[in-house]
């Protein structure tokens, strides 16, 4: 073989090693933004409130306004999880930067304990970026005991900031909403029945 040919040959080799080192870093590039997406989503939803995302904060509102809204509570339940779950109130009023506290009932008549993670938003959908949450049930999951049942606070205010923007200076009414979805690994048996009425009044309420 002349020495042409094997310097072609080394050449074909070298750029084959480098096409077949690129897919394999564009295919790892791929798959990490593949597992990174869902948490870069949520914190793009949790900063902006696209999707009516909520806000978390830590401060209370050093504004409040004379203006007020009203903020109506939804609950639901899905993914098979056997919790009855509702709120205390089904709406209130306040003054738009007031800090206002509410509280959701959640339950579980079912013989084994239950573990369960809360989704949130509101509508419209805009509202999230003004509707800033201090203390909530969603923030962890909770686990119920059979039988027993759980006061969830929520302490939330509407930003002030709410009536300079144009989209959203009219509004009247925000709806905040929750779902429960079961955790994987605490799905209840299929077997599993409420319990009876003797087991139900040994049941514990937490919160306030």
């Amino acid at each position: 073989m002349s020495a042409d040919k094997q310097a072609e040959q080394a050449r074909r080799s070298r750029a084959n090693r480098t096409v077949a080192l690129g897919c394999l870093a564009f295919f790892g590039a791929m798959l990490g933004a593949a597992y990174a997406s869902v948490p870069l989503y949520e914190m793009f939803c949790r900063v902006t409130g696209y999707g009516g995302t909520t806000q978390r904060v830590t401060q209370y509102s050093d504004t409040v306004l004379d203006r007020t809204i009203n903020v109506r509570f939804d609950a639901n339940i899905s993914g098979g999880l056997p919790w009855a779950f509702k709120p205390v109130q089904r709406e209130v009023s306040l003054r738009i930067g007031e800090t206002a506290q509410v509280s959701y009932e959640a339950s579980n008549p079912f013989q084994t304990p239950t573990a369960g993670k809360a989704t949130f938003n509101v509508t419209p959908e805009l509202a999230g970026a003004y509707f800033n949450k201090i203390e909530c049930f969603c923030f962890t999951d909770t686990t119920l005991q059979p039988g027993e049942s759980m006061d969830m606070p929520v302490v939330f205010f509407v930003d002030p900031a709410i009536v300079d923007d144009p989209d959203l200076k009219n509004i009247r009414t925000i709806t905040l909403s929750y779902t429960f979805f079961p955790l994987p690994e605490n799905q209840p048996l299929a077997a599993s029945s409420p319990v009876n009425a003797e087991e139900s009044t040994t049941s514990k309420t937490f919160g306030g």
